[in-house]
């Protein structure tokens, strides 16, 4: 398949890496910028889950947790059947610069699907992360 498999974001926060790291891995955090309302368990093999205002739920699972600096999730493909098997994997790496943390985001995964189920997943993925963000350095600024 000739398809990107990688959507990848990177911004800065003038906050220091143990506020952005608290944003990425609480369910106070995730509830305030990713969705509506989450849980979590922290840790790798960990459940979390993520709902939208309207009901959508998104279910995840923690796959790498490396404190304060590598937070790593797989998560449903948005467009597929809730029972569908296959996830991406969305990383977040946290670096300290001056008094401020740059964020990088990397979700993989999508070159798994089928060329239809690509184009609705890739796409929705790709504006989900550039508002999410936005919504994150909101919070952050707000908290």
């Amino acid at each position: 398949m000739g398809f990107p498999d990688r959507i990848e974001r990177t911004m800065d926060v003038a906050h220091p890496p143990d506020k952005v790291w608290a944003a990425i891995t609480t369910a106070e955090g995730l509830g305030a910028w990713l969705g509506h309302e989450a849980t979590i368990d922290p840790r790798p093999g960990g459940a979390a889950r993520v709902t939208w205002t309207g009901g959508h739920t998104v279910e995840m699972r923690v796959e790498r947790v490396e404190e304060p600096t590598v937070f790593g999730f797989t998560w449903q493909i948005y467009g597929l059947p809730d029972d569908d098997p296959r996830r991406t994997y969305v990383e977040f790496t946290l670096e300290a610069v001056g008094d401020g943390t740059r964020l990088r985001v990397v979700e993989t995964g999508f070159a798994q699907l089928p060329e239809d189920a690509y184009r609705k997943a890739y796409e929705a993925h790709t504006e989900g992360w550039a508002s999410e963000l936005g919504e994150l350095a909101g919070y952050l600024d707000d908290a």
